[in-house]
Order: structure tokens, then sequence, then C-alpha cells
């Protein structure tokens, strides 16, 4: 136990892992000394004893605010879940049912529809020869025999394709001419679907370039190396930048996007990586920098649609935006661990919250009307504000900041109110940018500016492919084969 402060006393329970659980603040006891005993000292002493108590004030004050950093968890703050150990993690509230995991009885039943028979590369039949019971010859056939169907895979053999290119010399003067190779044909060994495939190893399946590599040579017999990798990845890099800038091309277009970014490393440098989700594309951008001018060069600066995103400075530029109600929601519990006159504040906020998303769920279902849906949510408009107006008057300053910054641009938290399409939430931008945070964790980033575009730009195409319900492997092969032939580019907009 230690005195914070004169006539207030806490104690810091520490769980069993040594991370800081519970704060009781107790402000029963009386101060160690009173203002009149203050008074009746000599004026040195009065001098030195308030030095030593403003001395440990402030040191108090930081303690505090340290152990406010060390609290903070991603569920009431905008650290992301990935920065929490799993096992960190409290258990869910729910109890548990008693039921074995898996299927339970009466489930209903999904199995592989089977393939017509005409559509298998092999059909064997077996009759029995004689009757189980009598030993008697049988003849004849079943119409309607019982089937079972085996799936195998062949031994992988690369088609490998040789182009011998004849030098003839001319019977008349001598010069010798030698053919070319037909247009279309790649310069180096390998065709558009092998470099499209390792592009797909490594950026869809999250392989590095040694086990893309060992993939290409043990299982599909085709020789290759990490540097190898190296040339196939830049190649499909090239291959889809146009494609990838039509899509950039595109994104000030757009009347309602959704934006997020997340760290990154380039070489040796910190980097970001951008994610702006649109309703039929998402592009991806990774940048050094996290400043508001990356945003305003995927954008531009005339860009009139709605943004939806947290509440970080780099957005703030913009004329529409709407605020994450999920951050929001972070905000808000943090007001309730912190305790005092906070906690009533967050309470509040959060039992508004909780509310707003019962009634937006209601109307994605269908059991509440668009009209009834408005009615709840203007209550709701003016509930939050003055929620919102006494905060600001708390005594604990974060809670009071956080109050004051949100009242600045009420209207951002309810822009979804006026314009269809827009959501609430930010959920769209964090679900896409997932699959980069995983791979991110597992290669520990790009070592140049030319694996931040290959990683870029085949982001892009595998969420663009996820959203359009498109092959990403028949894409990029195809992306290959014009980038070889020099035709015209594949295209990734809608309805292109």
């Amino acid at each position: 136990m230690f005195t914070p402060r004169r006539g207030v006393s806490c104690e810091i329970g520490l769980g069993a892992d040594g991370e800081i659980g519970d704060i009781t603040v107790m402000s029963s006891l009386p101060p160690p000394i009173t203002s009149e005993q203050l008074a009746a000292l000599p004026p040195e002493f009065q001098t030195l004893l308030r030095a030593v108590i403003d001395y440990y004030e402030g040191q108090i004050s930081e303690l505090k605010d340290e152990i406010s950093r060390l609290k903070k968890t991603p569920k009431n703050s905008s650290l992301p879940p990935s920065t929490q150990h799993p096992h960190a993690k409290p258990a869910p509230p729910e109890k548990p049912s008693g039921k074995k995991p898996g299927g339970q009885p009466g489930h209903l039943k999904h199995s592989r529809p089977l393939v017509p028979t005409g559509q298998c590369d092999q059909v064997v039949t077996f009759k029995p020869e004689e009757c189980r019971r009598c030993a008697k010859r049988l003849r004849g056939c079943d119409p309607e025999p019982l089937r079972h169907q085996v799936y195998e895979l062949p031994v992988i053999r690369p088609v490998i394709t040789e182009y011998q290119l004849h030098r003839l010399i001319c019977l008349g003067c001598g010069a010798s001419t030698c053919a070319e190779l037909p247009h279309g044909v790649p310069i180096g060994q390998n065709g558009p679907r092998m470099v499209a495939f390792a592009a797909v190893l490594m950026a869809f399946f999250r392989q590095s370039k040694r086990r893309t590599a060992l993939f290409l040579e043990t299982i599909c017999n085709v020789p290759c190396s990490t540097g190898l990798t190296v040339k196939l990845q830049n190649t499909a890099s090239a291959a889809l930048e146009p494609a990838y800038q039509e899509l950039v091309a595109a994104l000030p277009t757009q009347t309602a996007v959704n934006a997020d970014e997340s760290p990154t490393k380039e070489g040796r440098l910190k980097a970001w990586t951008w994610v702006v989700a649109a309703a039929h594309f998402t592009v991806f951008a990774i940048r050094t920098s996290r400043k508001a001018k990356v945003i305003k060069q995927l954008l531009t600066e005339a860009y009139g649609g709605v943004v939806t995103c947290d509440r970080a400075k780099m957005y703030l530029w913009l004329e529409t935006i709407q605020w994450c109600w999920a951050h929001l929601k972070r905000d808000f519990q943090a007001m309730v661990d912190a305790g005092g006159t906070a906690k009533p504040i967050g309470t509040e906020l959060l039992e508004h919250t909780a509310e707003l998303f019962r009634h937006l769920h209601r109307a994605r279902d269908g059991s509440l009307s668009r009209m009834g849906l408005n009615r709840h949510l203007n209550r709701l408009y003016w509930a939050v504000y003055v929620a919102l107006e006494d905060g600001m008057c708390c005594t604990h300053a974060p809670t009071a900041a956080t109050c004051k910054e949100l009242l600045r641009r009420y209207d951002a938290l309810w822009t979804f109110r006026h314009h269809l399409g827009v959501e609430p939430t930010n959920n769209v931008a964090e679900r896409a940018v997932r699959h980069a945070v995983i791979w991110r964790k597992l290669s520990f980033g790009t070592k140049s500016a030319a694996g931040s575009r290959f990683v870029e730009r085949l982001l892009t195409v595998i969420e663009t492919c996820r959203q359009q319900d498109r092959n990403v492997l028949d894409f990029v092969t195809s992306s290959v084969e014009r980038h070889f032939d020099y035709s015209e580019h594949p295209s990734l907009l809608p309805g292109v």
C-alpha cells in the first residue's frame, strides 16, 4: 500500500502472471498533516515540506499514468487484438454447455456430392459371381449400383515445351538468320501459370520464398531456388501493376470507403500497410509514412465521399467521415476501467452503444423498419450527446478529453444515418487487413520497395477477387499471359 496524495490510500493487486490487477482507492484515512499543523510550522519547514509533498505527488502521478498505460488492452483501447497473447485473454463468460465438441447428435449431415459417372476419369465395375446364400451363379446388371468414388492426386509433372530456334545461312549473301520466339512465349524458363502459381503460394498462402521453392521442387517437380522465386515475384508484380493502378485511379470515384492502416517493416524502415475498401474492390498500399498525405494521394484532396475510419488524426482533413463505433466502444470501456467519476459516464455510454447495435441488428434482419430505426437513432443521438456533455465535467482528465473531442465532431458519429451503404463500424477494413497482418507476422515485413509493391498488389488482387467471387490463380495467370504477349491487361473493376 502507498499514499498517492494526502488523505487517499491505494492498493494494487497483482495477478498470478505478475500483471497489474485491480486498483482499490480508499479515502477514509485521515491526512498525514492538517493545514493548521502546517501553518504552525516555521516558514522554512513549510517550504521544505511543501516541496517534498509536491515531489512525491508528481512521482505518484507518473506512476498512475504508467499503471493506466499497462492496463490498456484491445478491449479498452485502439490496440489491435494481435498485440495480446492468446493465453492472456480472459475466459469467455458463458458457462460450458457440457456437450462434446464437434457435431451434435441429430445435426444436419453434410456430405460431398457424387460426381456424375460420365465425368469420372475411370469407372471400375464389380459384380458378385455367386449367391451369398445358395452359391448359384449370378448374371445380369444392377440398374442402380452402389457408387463409391475415391479422389486421388496424380503425380505432378510439369509440361515442358521446347522451342528450337534454327539459324540458317543464306546461299546468296552468306548472312545467317536465326528464328525468333513466337509472340507471347516467355523469355525465361517459366510459363504464365508457373509464375502465377509461385506468386499465389507466397501471397495467398503466405509461404516464404524458401518454402515456395521447396514446394515447387518436391511437389511439382520443377527445379527452383530462392533466387528464382524473387524473379517470379517481380514478374507477377509487373504483370499486376496495370490492374492495380486502375483500381487506385477508381478510388476517388467511390461514394463510400472504409480505411485503416497497420504497422509493418520495409527493410530497416518502419512502414504501414494502408487499406481502402470500397463496395466492390479493395486497394492496399505500403508506405513508410502514416501521415495524412498517404490517404490524400489515394483518395485525392478533392474527395467528396464518406470515409469510415477510427479517430486517427490523419483522417480529420476529410469533409465527411464516419467514426467507428467499435472503436468508440473500446474508449467507453476504458472510462469504466478507469473507475471513479469516469465509471458512470462510461457505463451509460456503453449502454447506449449496446442499444444502438441492437436496433441495427434488428433493422438488418428485417424485424425493425427503417422508420422505426430512425426513431430510435434520433433518441440515441440526444442521449449520447447529454452523456458526453456530462463526461466533459468529469474529474478524470482522459475521460473529459475524450468526451470533448467527440463533441467537437459529434456528427461524425452519426454519418451513417443519412448515407445508405455506410456502416457505423470499420469492420470491413479491419477484416480486409487481417490477411496482411498475419502475413507480416510470418514474414516480418518486406526487404525492399520492390517487395512492398509485390505485397500491396497481390493483397489488392486477393481481397478484390474475394469480394467479386473470382479465382485468384486464374486472374493472376491471365495477367501474366497478357504481360508476356503485350496485350491489354485484365481488369478488376466491376462491369469491365
